[in-house]
């Protein structure tokens, strides 16, 4: 009798050890964050030079059309904003730093366009996943016009996130898959010279 309480004890204490394993596992999960910033080629290249970042997938949100594709995103009929969805490690890197890269890379006083990309669809936005996401997206939106004076108002908007669609695979790393294509758009749409008028050299 002894013996079978003995076992039932160890038995139980492993399988509470089990379940704390489980449980420690459970809370350490990966999260998304979601952002529009004008074209997604030049949103994903600032973001996968992250630690901590797992992930950078271009795409389409805020739309009303499902499975848009990239010619019907671009005529500015869907809603959708072009956009990139970053998977990460809350234990590596906070959202608070994702949305310091975010806002240093885009020009948050341009309503429903960014650089030479011009259209709704090319709004600047933080798509946020839950309700600490939305509120550190708008303390540091304030925070933001009370460091930094701008001569317009900050526009970007802040929304919850609907569905993201993954873009074409020819969109996703743009940037690695063309390099020279890429740096003469950046160049060409004025991209890094207004980056560094709002926010000094250095801006990644």
């Amino acid at each position: 009798m002894m013996a079978m309480l003995t076992i039932s004890f160890l038995a139980a204490a492993i399988s509470g050890a089990e379940d704390r394993k489980e449980h420690s596992r459970g809370e350490h999960r990966l999260e998304k964050a979601t952002f529009a910033g004008g074209c997604f080629w030049c949103m994903e290249h600032p973001f996968d030079e992250l630690e901590g970042v797992v992930s950078v997938t271009s795409g389409y949100t805020g739309g009303t059309k499902k499975n848009p594709t990239y010619e019907e995103v671009s005529s500015g009929r869907t809603g959708h904003a072009e956009a990139v969805q970053i998977v990460f490690d809350p234990a590596r890197i906070g959202y608070g730093k994702l949305l310091e890269v975010f806002w240093r890379n885009i020009d948050p006083t341009s309503p429903d366009r960014q650089f030479c990309d011009v259209g709704k669809q090319y709004r600047s936005g933080i798509f946020h996943h839950d309700e600490k996401q939305q509120r550190q997206a708008e303390e540091s939106k304030r925070e933001l016009g009370k460091t930094k004076t701008f001569r317009e108002s900050i526009v970007t908007e802040i929304t919850p996130a609907s569905e993201f669609y993954p873009a074409e695979e020819y969109h996703q790393k743009y940037y690695r898959k063309n390099p020279i294509r890429y740096k003469f758009y950046r160049a060409n749409c004025g991209r890094d010279h207004r980056l560094k008028e709002l926010w000094g050299p250095g801006n990644r």
